[in-house]
C-alpha cells in the first residue's frame, strides 16, 4: 500500500513538472539592468585608455626616439678639463608646454658651457636664435615629460643638438639649468 501511495505521488510530481510551462526567451532584467552597466564599462575602458595609458606609452616611444636621435647625431661634446671656464646664460624664459593651451607654464634659466670665449661671443651675438631653439625644444614637450627629472638629460641633449644645428661653429660641451620650474 505503501508503495502504492509513493507511486502515485510520483506521477502527481511528474505530472506537475511536465505541465509547468517551459521560461524561455525574453528576460527584462537584462536589458534594464545589464546594458547599461555594460556601456557603463565600456566608458570607463575608454577613459582609462585614452587618459592615462596612451600618454604613458606615447612619451616613452617619444622619449626613446629622442634618445636615438641624439646617439646618430653624436652631439655629445668630448670632456674638457676646463669645464666651467665660458658660461653664456639665457636667463628667465618662459614656456608653454606642448598640449597645456597656455594653462601650464615652464619657467627656466639655462647656461651653456664651451670651451672659448669667441665662442660665448657669438653665441651673445646670436642671442634670438638660442633662444628660439631653446623654446622650441621645450615648448614640443609634454607636461610628463618636463616634470619626469630622469628626462631632463635628454633635454639637455636635445637642447644641445638643436644649437649645434643652428651654430655649429660653437661647440657646447654642458648644458645646465639654472632653474626649472613647472606651474
Amino acid at each position: 500500500m505503501e508503495q502504492l501511495n509513493e507511486e502515485q505521488d510520483l506521477e502527481k510530481k511528474e505530472k506537475v513538472v511536465l505541465d509547468t510551462p517551459v521560461k524561455g526567451g525574453f528576460n527584462a532584467k537584462i536589458l534594464l539592468f545589464g546594458l547599461p552597466l555594460f556601456i557603463i564599462q565600456l566608458v570607463a575602458v575608454y577613459f582609462i585608455t585614452a587618459n592615462i595609458l596612451l600618454p604613458k606609452i606615447q612619451a616613452n616611444a617619444e622619449l626613446a626616439a629622442d634618445v636615438e636621435e641624439m646617439e646618430e647625431t653624436d652631439t655629445v661634446a668630448t670632456v674638457n678639463t676646463n669645464l666651467g671656464q665660458f658660461v653664456y646664460v639665457v636667463e628667465d624664459l618662459i614656456i608653454n608646454p606642448a598640449g597645456t593651451d597656455g594653462k601650464r607654464l615652464l619657467l627656466s634659466s639655462i647656461g651653456f658651457d664651451i670651451q672659448t670665449e669667441e665662442n660665448q661671443k657669438e653665441l651673445q651675438s646670436k642671442e634670438v636664435l638660442v633662444k628660439d631653439a631653446i623654446i622650441s625644444v621645450l615648448g614640443s614637450k609634454d607636461m610628463v615629460r618636463l616634470s619626469d627629472a630622469v628626462y631632463r638629460d635628454t633635454l639637455r641633449m636635445a637642447i644641445s643638438a638643436r644649437i649645434n644645428q643652428l651654430i655649429p661653429s660653437v661647440k657646447i660641451n654642458n648644458v645646465y639649468f639654472s632653474k626649472y620650474i613647472l606651474q
